[in-house]
């Protein structure tokens, strides 16, 4: 699937998206690889190495997905300038949600007093925030909403195998969010490319809990409850996957390689960016990376490599970036913009 810019429903002539404000959110806690040296059969080494990640942060006991929703979520609208209640719509994107239902979204809704604002949940797996991000463009574009809530945010932990070295190594949690309101045509957002594989749904997964496999002794003593991944199998598919999404949504804005100031990848495994970029024939430097300090935070990881970039004025009124991840499902998605904010003051 392939939009570019956002077509009005009966309007003379569609008005543009772009982000207003930005935050993130990352638990106090941090696991550092040598930690998990003394739980797993692994090594500091070893996980470098593979990965590129040397620590990630893990929330406390009491802390759930929407917890640390909210904290993204209150910074995003102060660097705004909005209050909770100018919001029309609130979209979570998560793996990891507090409960089936309500959603998450409803919850972060309630605890913001954000009473005007309608709120879903949106699962793409680790591609649901820029998912998110499509719908909030054509929501706005189409004159449905003015100031839409965008927020990635995961407790993986909670759902992580802390006994499997080869997943409890790759996770951690946090949240990232973004304000998105009107602005002119060809400002913001340029365009959107989303895709899905659901024939290969098998390679990663939570099997149980949903109506397919509900609970029960046999899916607990199974480990049903816990991510499943087919590391090799997902590392083939994202080293293609990165680099034909970024060249789509590239295409469909009209746009070359040149023009892009940065690209924020989906904070995976630092292999797969190293491919990505080799196979684009663009420099390491033009990626955005924090994966060596959080981890795969699954839909929370590009925005709140975003939102770091942004508090350390990476990003420039002008500048074209490229959004990118991929997930379970599998899905796919990426998104070009001109950016358009200003970098703002530091927060406390």
């Amino acid at each position: 699937m392939t939009t570019s810019g956002a077509q009005g429903a009966g309007r003379p002539a569609p008005r543009g998206a772009t982000i207003t404000g930005i935050g993130h959110y990352t638990p106090p806690r941090v696991v550092t690889n040598h930690q998990l040296e003394a739980a797993v059969e692994t090594s500091d080494e070893w996980i470098v190495t593979r990965t590129g990640i040397r620590e990630r942060r893990i929330a406390s006991d009491d802390q759930a997905t929407s917890d640390l929703a909210i904290e993204a979520a209150r910074a995003a609208l102060a660097d705004a300038g909005l209050t909770p209640d100018d919001l029309d719509l609130i979209i979570v994107g998560t793996a990891s949600p507090d409960m089936i239902f309500p959603s998450t979204a409803c919850w972060v809704q309630d605890r913001l007093g954000a009473r005007r604002a309608g709120a879903f949940d949106l699962m793409a797996a680790c591609s649901s925030f820029v998912y998110g991000l499509a719908q909030a463009n054509a929501y706005v574009g189409s004159g449905m909403a003015d100031r839409v809530l965008v927020i990635g945010a995961e407790t993986l932990s909670k759902i992580t195998n802390w006994k499997d070295r080869s997943t409890c190594v790759l996770f951690g949690d946090g949240a990232g969010a973004v304000v998105v309101q009107p602005c002119p045509p060809g400002e913001g957002f340029l365009s959107f490319h989303l895709g899905a594989d659901g024939s290969r749904g098998d390679l990663l997964n939570l099997r149980g809990g949903g109506s397919r496999h509900p609970a029960s002794y046999e899916t607990i003593e199974r480990d049903m409850h816990y991510i499943y991944q087919n590391g090799r199998e997902v590392f083939k598919f994202a080293v293609r996957a990165i680099p034909d999404a970024i060249e789509a949504v590239l295409r469909q804005a009209n746009l070359t390689g040149e023009a892009v100031r940065w690209y924020v990848p989906h904070q995976a495994n630092i292999r797969i960016i190293e491919a990505a970029a080799k196979r684009l024939g663009e420099p390491l430097e033009k990626f955005i990376i924090n994966i060596d300090r959080y981890g795969n935070t699954s839909s929370a990881s590009v925005p709140v490599a975003l939102s770091e970039a942004m508090e350390a004025g990476r990003e420039q009124p002008g500048d074209v970036l490229v959004l990118v991840a991929f997930g379970g499902g599998l899905t796919w998605a990426s998104c070009a913009l001109r950016w358009t904010k200003a970098r703002s003051a530091p927060r406390p």
